[in-house]
């Protein structure tokens, strides 16, 4: 088969301070979220003048997909389509089909399998087709990447820039955090079994110095109700137990997202860091994939390889490339989808 557009699709964010309030009711609609809570997400986004980074640093990758097909081939057009904000992705489509496009390849920008970051996207495929009409192209979504070198690879280079940066090199500790999720989530998934695979490869890319301890997985930007259990140590509470085990640096690397968007600069950067300086530990972050160009390269092979059914799929390690179509009943909804993302 072959395709005549590429749309990435992602998460959503607001964009100015009259946009935090009615973006959040659409990430949580239906869940029973408390209007305090709304409130105090919203703050956090007013701190950044109501504008998530996610929509901007997603235009800066469409433009770089853009530019690596123009440069490398097939010549297609890139689009961006929204779960939760402008440019919503039925709008998106509606714009593709009144642009003649019949049928597009859809890049997640989610490395993991999983409610949320990746069946719910599949989900929103199919509503968003229905609501666009029937008119809309067909929509493919590209296989997960957890595991392809592009993905990998600029992380493991990064974290090493990390640690060669540590002031307080005594004991230092790397840790690979992630966006937690509900067990009950994480039981049908094989999203903890892909993160652990993933900080397996980079940590082995990224030749760590001998005397470093094992790098661990940490989770962070829990968002549900504290009667229901989610995945655990939470970035904070570990930087707080290291530091009483004498660790001196902690350094950090968002294993779980694909670019610096809030749950990075504000969960990290801001409240993870600030954990760390009460504890009196060096906190150093390592850069997510962003627009590496291997991570833009990446995306051009997804495509191509799904255009070739026989062609090779590249994939570190031993659980080789994630299947084109997710197998029947993955990783299923909850019964009430909780909100897990701000972006």
């Amino acid at each position: 088969m072959t395709y005549d557009a590429v749309v990435v699709v992602s998460f959503g964010g607001p964009e100015g301070p009259d946009d935090v309030v009615p973006f959040l009711e659409n990430v949580t609609r239906g869940r029973g979220v408390p209007p305090e809570r709304l409130q105090e997400v919203a703050r956090q986004y007013n701190e950044f003048g109501g504008v998530s980074p996610i929509n901007g640093l997603n235009r800066q990758l469409v433009a770089s997909l853009r530019a690596e097909l123009v440069a490398r081939g097939p010549d297609l057009p890139v689009y961006l389509g929204n779960r939760n904000w402008h440019p919503y992705l039925a709008d998106t489509l509606r714009e593709m089909a009144g642009a003649g496009v019949r049928r597009a390849a859809a890049f997640v920008t989610s490395a993991y399998g999983g409610y949320s970051s990746c069946r719910q996207y599949l989900d929103d495929i199919a509503a968003a087709r229905a609501a666009a009409g029937p008119g809309a192209p067909e929509v493919d979504k590209l296989r997960l990447f957890y595991n392809h070198p592009g993905f990998i690879e600029p992380m493991a280079d990064g974290l090493k820039a990390a640690i060669a940066g540590v002031r307080r090199s005594e004991r230092v500790q790397v840790l690979f955090t992630a966006h937690s999720i509900p067990l009950a989530m994480a039981e049908t998934s094989p999203y903890v079994e892909q993160l652990r695979e993933a900080a397996r490869l980079v940590a082995e890319r990224a030749s760590l110095p001998s005397h470093l301890p094992a790098p661990e997985l940490v989770y962070q930007s829990r968002s549900g109700p504290p009667q229901v259990p989610w995945l655990v140590p939470d970035i904070n509470d570990r930087i707080t137990e290291l530091s009483r085990d004498g660790v001196t640096a902690v350094v950090v690397l968002p294993l779980g997202f694909v670019a610096d968007h809030l749950e990075v600069v504000y969960d990290l950067d801001r409240m993870a860091r600030a954990t760390a300086e009460r504890a009196r530990v060096e906190f150093v972050r390592a850069p997510t994939a962003g627009t590496d160009p291997r991570f833009v390269a990446m995306i051009r092979e997804l495509l191509l390889e799904r255009e070739d059914a026989g062609s090779a799929r590249r994939a570190l390690g031993e659980l080789g490339p994630w299947p084109d179509t997710c197998p029947s009943g993955h990783c299923p909804a909850p019964a009430r989808p909780p909100s897990t993302s701000r972006s």
